[in-house]
């Protein structure tokens, strides 16, 4: 398919990035083409925004951003034999090399040799974008296109959340960006007897109310180790899973995980972390497990399993609606933190 498109580019090293008219992608043969309906920003896409330190060290502009969407196949590569036109998908946004040791054994998601779409290739800012069949996620047509287009990031939340037993837990989810918000909707759909929350920002404190967590508590303002320890008659939680990537909350997890609980964590720290082994990890009986995207396609099942269950409601998530022209004032939304999922619309 030929022709031009606009897109949100990063086009120079720096902060921001331009809405430019670029050629439809070129597909290979094991590719699809998608027309994207929706898209939705990401804390990656933000950080690639504001050219964070992460962002300068990975990022090699001129690059089209985003990853999170949904959309219709519109073109198929002459191999690509399980995806056809005029289906609505999703897509898995690690391209893995799909040969290496750990891609062999059921562990893709490490794959040394990752991608990461909008990231490493050309994303989903855009009115189309051009994806490996063997990425492409089948939707169900009837699935809202809002939703659809933040299974990836959900997919994150039921990683870290089903990584330990759930059901008639205690569960403390520090940080309430837009996965944790959904995280705390996937502990309670998992049967969590109890979800408590720590987040400094009031609107998305309330969002977390919103998504079913018992008590949210403001770790700027109150002690959130004592209050959480109170609130479990002075063991802690069975699981804590840090979203935050802050270097306080990493250590306030280690301190309200019960002794012989787990702690997921998915948060990424821009500096290391100090830590009591001994004390906070090793005496504790501690089980602790790294979480990076999602098990595939392990995980990419389980989110469509409780989506369809109706036992998952990740709407109140959804914050902000705004057409692809608009992308600057989801960023400004972005920076402020008073809000959880934008989802932009390239042909709205």
């Amino acid at each position: 398919m030929r022709g031009k498109m606009k897109a949100v580019v990063k086009k120079t090293a720096g902060p921001g990035a331009e809405l430019l008219t670029v050629d439809i992608p070129a597909i290979g043969p094991r590719d699809v083409l998608v027309r994207v309906l929706a898209t939705s920003i990401c804390g990656t896409d933000h950080h690639i925004h504001i050219w964070n330190d992460w962002a300068r060290q990975r990022i090699k502009p001129p690059i089209i951003m985003g990853h999170e969407f949904c959309g219709e196949v519109v073109e198929t590569g002459d191999r690509v034999t399980s995806i056809k036109v005029g289906d609505m998908v999703s897509a898995e946004t690690h391209i893995v090399c799909g040969r290496c040791p750990l891609c062999l054994t059921g562990k893709g998601h490490v794959c040394h040799n990752t991608r990461i779409l909008g990231v490493d290739t050309n994303g989903t800012f855009a009115e189309y974008v051009a994806i490996p069949e063997t990425n492409a996620w089948l939707n169900h047509r009837d699935t809202p296109l809002e939703l659809a287009s933040i299974q990836e990031p959900l997919g994150n939340a039921v990683h870290t959340i089903l990584s330990a037993e759930i059901a008639g837990r205690t569960v403390a989810i520090t940080g309430c960006g837009a996965i944790g918000l959904m995280a705390i909707g996937v502990a309670k759909a998992a049967g969590a007897a109890a979800v408590y929350a720590t987040e400094i920002n009031p609107y998305r404190s309330q969002l977390a109310l919103k998504m079913g967590a018992d008590r949210v508590f403001n770790p700027a303002r109150e002690d959130v180790v004592r209050a959480i320890l109170e609130e479990t008659e002075g063991y802690g939680v069975d699981v804590v899973a840090e979203m935050s990537g802050h270097s306080n909350a990493v250590q306030q997890a280690f301190d309200i995980v019960k002794p012989g609980g787990t702690v997921s964590l998915l948060g990424l720290p821009a500096k290391p972390v100090e830590l009591d082994l001994s004390e906070k990890l090793i005496f504790k009986g501690v089980t602790v497990k790294g979480i990076t995207g999602r098990e595939m396609y392990d995980t990419w099942f389980r989110v469509k399993g409780m989506l369809v269950s109706g036992n998952l409601n990740i709407e109140p998530v959804i914050t902000h609606k705004f057409s692809l022209e608009e992308y600057a004032k989801g960023m400004e939304l972005m920076d402020t933190g008073n809000c959880g999922k934008v989802i932009l619309y390239p042909n709205m």
